[in-house]
């Protein structure tokens, strides 16, 4: 517990120091909000064939879509980019040789970026409250808690293989570019996928994301059960009893590897 309270603490102060960033982030969320609002105003706020599932408008899909890929792209991101920084400022090595094991290490790594991301999480929902006056009193706590475990342990998993090309690579993140641009697109975060043509909705049954979509709008919006969800959950569980040993097996192999080469400190 100490080491995780150390990096974490060490996250936090390098964070704190950039108090502008922390301000531009909030106003990136509110313009980009306000974009898809306008847009949605733009169409009379109408509830689109395609919506009627969620029995929401275009805005309120958006906005929790936004917010919930939001907090999957930082989880994603947080294991490559926290390792990319410790390159960069050649500390890397240095934590690797403490006697600490590879799966505490990298559970560090991810705290912070973890707890920021549920921060701008609850930034969004707290924004379509009172801002945007979006409602939300038919959540299903149980079920959004559960979804949001099994998402964070899922893109946990792509997120370690990712560190993997970083360790192996130095630059060039193919998981990272997918997830950003590929799972954004056919994942169902700014539409649901129903809009797609046939072919599209195939693949996109194939990422995790599609899942973790489609299952928050069903457990926010609709208050389902955690059995009515169970076609959300369970290729959600599949993806996370897939790819988390072979995400913690591929790290420790990239991160042998480094250290045959004696590239652990080349960035």
């Amino acid at each position: 517990m100490k080491k995780y309270l150390a990096f974490l603490k060490k996250d936090f102060l390098v964070e704190s120091s950039y108090k502008m960033a922390f301000l531009l982030d909030i106003f990136g969320i509110l313009t980009s909000l306000l974009t898809y609002f306008f847009i949605d105003k733009l169409f009379g706020r109408q509830m689109a064939r395609e919506l009627q599932e969620f029995k929401v408008n275009y805005f309120s899909y958006v906005l929790l879509g936004s917010a919930f890929f939001s907090y999957i792209g930082i989880g994603l991101n947080s294991f490559s980019g926290q390792l990319r920084s410790e390159q960069t400022q050649g500390t890397l090595e240095a934590i690797l040789l403490t006697p600490t094991r590879t799966s505490v290490i990298l559970i560090s790594m991810g705290l912070w970026n973890i707890i920021f991301a549920t921060f701008n999480l609850l930034l969004y929902i707290l924004m379509g409250i009172f801002v945007f006056k979006i409602d939300f009193s038919q959540i299903n706590i149980l079920s959004a808690l559960v979804l949001l475990l099994l998402t964070i342990t899922s893109f946990s998993s792509l997120g370690i293989l990712s560190a993997c090309f970083i360790l192996v690579f130095k630059r060039g993140n193919p998981l990272s570019w997918l997830v950003s641009n590929i799972e954004g697109l056919l994942g169902g975060v700014y539409f649901p996928i129903a809009v797609l043509p046939g072919w599209l909705q195939f693949v996109s049954h194939f990422l995790p994301i599609t899942y973790a979509i489609r299952g928050i709008q069903l457990a926010v919006f609709r208050g389902y059960s955690l059995s009515e969800l169970s076609a959300e959950l369970i290729p959600l569980l599949a993806f996370t009893i897939l790819l988390l040993p072979l995400s913690l097996r591929a790290f420790e192999y990239a991160l042998k590897k480094a250290r045959k080469d004696g590239s652990l400190t080349h960035f």
